[in-house]
């Protein structure tokens, strides 16, 4: 060739990446980099192959997931998958591998390994948190190892395997910040899927007298000295049947879901059974200190300690469970809980949901009655009744913090703000200042002199009333007010609220001089006349009417006004009161499981009728909502007339006249 033979030099062009290639060299390389422990050797397999870094990144992942995968087969110690997993922790550091790499490895040695070597594995994620924590693991590895955590938790029983179960918890509040929304519980959800299962047919007891012959004939078997006299249990005033186990053990579905105590007829059965069950702890003495603490001596001693997840609601163990101490502090902190959330305030809590008086007086004397129970039970009783007080009250500081939104710890460090220099001006003449004779600010120009001159006060100047051009609220809404009447007969395309230039005015007044426009609302608006519309009813009941001087003077306005005032006289008229609370309390547990029958005839969205459905799943709570979604949406037109007209059109004609007899009676 000419270019040889003119010794033109021929550029080589770079060698190709070869995946197969590569991953048999990575492959060995990690091999040799486990047996002398040190990456120093995948480092330079890293460096001596070509290709690009990203190319060589994904390999080395793909490397790694199956030298791990042949000592899963293989069936290799726990120290094997971690010294691997270790590999891939110190390639991250130094950029040969992708972030994910350590989690996607943990994932599937926990996935192919049985419970009892999983602990291991977790062992190794816990003492390692400060590393997942670090800029280089956290936003890369935390959807992984929040996953591998959730599967471990579905994969562990609750009630045998938990320690563990605690740990990953631990672990999880470890590693995620305070912040964190998946582990705040934002909505104020309970774990209704915590039931405690116990005994409820009569018929299968054993609770009675045969209970009463089978404790007699076992303590014929005990010989004379082994119980002494401090732990003798002292018997009740109250015979431990099946009627008092039963209402005992059905306590727990109300500390299981709290929202029932809002309900009266569940309150009346949970105020008559806690009555009878904190009797019997008044009455059913505990063990003395001496022999609780002997107890305590020996559990100590054997250094054996069992963890129960869940109540043993043996009818047995009832006599037992009463006399226990730590069996009573449960009951009692239960109850201490139960009560914090009935009393507080919680942002995602039901309107509805709102104590009477005499509800409130029995919490409070309870809540007594609690604290001195705790106080009486041995060992330490006052130290552990105020520590719990102690504890309550640091729970309002995080229900507090979560209501407001759960706003970052972090405060930023405010700017330190730089001090300008000063700068020395030339003094200006005293005429032109204003501080001569004349006292009179000359501004250069005969017209701007005259303008300045007006008022020489600058704070004076702003503080006139002649500069309020902000209207009060009763001037701006007045035409709004007057064709929102239903008399006054006013068509919707000529009413003010539809002219966009009045609606961007409004609701810069709105903003500035009404509290509703930053109060949060359940109710969508699709425009905005629709949402001036009913800022307007709500202003109209609010704002004083209009005085005399304002008024025309017509006879037949003054009539109309006269009729309207009198809403006793003509039964028409009191039929268009909206409807009550009451009303709406009553009427829904009426409507029941026919309230989704309701929803589209009272002009409900589908996706309002999902929303109903995923906040609660009683029917009567559903039915309660319904009513009020729509109550907030009607306003002064939410009247029973027009919920009976709605019932009519969805054919429930029975519950339209119970509500028309309901209606005329009151």
């Amino acid at each position: 060739c000419c270019r040889h033979r003119c010794g033109t030099r021929v550029k080589m062009s770079p060698p190709l990446f070869s995946l197969p290639e590569a991953r048999s060299r990575f492959t060995s390389s990690i091999r040799d980099a486990l047996n002398s422990k040190t990456i120093k050797l995948l480092l330079t397999a890293f460096n001596q192959l070509p290709g690009s870094e990203n190319e060589k990144k994904c390999t080395l992942d793909q490397a790694f997931r199956g030298v791990l995968e042949e000592e899963i087969i293989i069936q290799a110690s726990s120290e094997s998958f971690l010294a691997i997993i270790s590999l891939a922790i110190n390639g991250v550091t130094e950029g040969i591998c992708t972030a994910s790499t350590p989690f996607v490895l943990l994932g599937d040695v926990l996935d192919c390994l049985p419970l009892d070597n999983c602990d291991r594995i977790f062992t190794f994620v816990e003492k390692n948190v400060t590393t997942w924590k670090s800029n280089t693991f956290y936003s890369a590895g935390k959807n992984y190892l929040l996953r591998m955590c959730n599967d471990l938790l579905r994969r562990l029983s609750k009630s045998q395997n938990t320690v563990f179960c605690g740990r990953i918890q631990l672990f999880l509040a470890r590693l995620f910040p305070l912040s964190e929304k998946s582990g705040l519980n934002l909505q104020s959800q309970f774990n209704l899927e915590n039931v405690t299962v116990f005994n409820t047919s009569e018929q299968e007891s054993t609770l009675g007298q045969k209970h009463i012959e089978d404790k007699d004939e076992g303590m014929e078997g005990i010989e004379e000295g082994e119980m002494g006299d401090d732990e003798t249990p002292t018997s009740c005033s109250i015979p431990i049947d099946y009627n008092l186990y039963r209402k005992f053990w059905s306590l727990q579905d109300y500390f299981r879901n709290p929202v029932q105590c809002y309900d009266k007829s569940a309150w009346k059965t949970f105020l008559k059974y806690s009555d009878e069950v904190l009797a019997v702890f008044k009455s059913y003495k505990l063990d003395d200190t001496q022999a609780s603490r002997k107890k305590l001596d020996e559990l100590k001693a054997g250094g054996e300690h069992v963890y129960f997840a869940k109540f043993l609601t043996s009818e047995k163990l009832m006599d037992l469970q009463l006399s226990d101490s730590n069996f009573r502090r449960h009951i009692l902190l239960q109850y201490l809980i139960l009560f914090q959330y009935l009393k507080g305030q919680v942002k995602f809590k039901s309107s509805n949901y709102v104590l009477l008086d005499e509800q409130s007086l029995w919490i409070e004397d309870t809540t007594k009655l609690v604290h001195q129970l705790l106080c009486e039970t041995p060992t330490v009783g006052d130290r552990f009744s105020k520590m719990i007080e102690h504890i309550l009250n640091t729970e309002e500081n995080w229900n507090a913090w979560k209501n407001e939104g759960c706003p970052s710890f972090v405060k930023e460090r405010p700017v330190e703000s730089k001090l300008s220099r000063v700068l020395r001006k030339r003094p200006a003449p005293e005429d032109f200042l204003g501080k001569g004779n004349n006292k009179k600010i000359i501004m250069g120009n005969e017209e701007l002199t005259r303008l300045w001159n007006l008022c020489p006060d600058n704070m004076d100047a702003c503080k006139a009333e002649s500069r309020e051009y902000m209207p009060t609220l009763e001037e701006f809404f007045e035409e709004a007010i007057e064709q929102a009447v239903p008399e006054n007969m006013v068509e919707s395309e000529y009413k003010v609220v539809n002219n966009s230039n009045y609606g961007w005015r409004a609701l810069r007044l709105l903003a500035r001089r009404s509290p509703h426009f930053f109060q949060p609302t359940n109710q969508q608006f699709r425009s905005l006349p629709e949402y001036l519309e009913n800022m307007v009813i709500k202003l109209a009941k609010e704002l004083p009417p209009p005085s005399e001087e304002i008024k025309t003077g017509e006879d037949d306005e003054e009539d109309n006004d006269a009729l309207l005032k009198d809403n006793s006289e003509s039964p028409d008229v009191r039929h268009q009161k909206p409807v009550t609370g009451e009303q709406i309390e009553s009427f829904a547990n009426k409507l029941g499981e026919h309230w989704k029958i309701l929803a589209p005839y009272l002009e409900m969205k589908d996706l309002d009728i999902r929303e109903i459905e995923s906040d609660s799943e009683d029917v009567h709570m559903r039915a309660r909502l319904l009513l009020v979604a729509w109550q907030d949406r009607e306003g002064p037109n939410a009247t029973p007339d027009n919920l009976i007209a709605a019932l009519n059109t969805a054919r429930l004609s029975d519950l339209a006249e119970s509500l028309a007899n309901d209606t005329e009676n009151q």
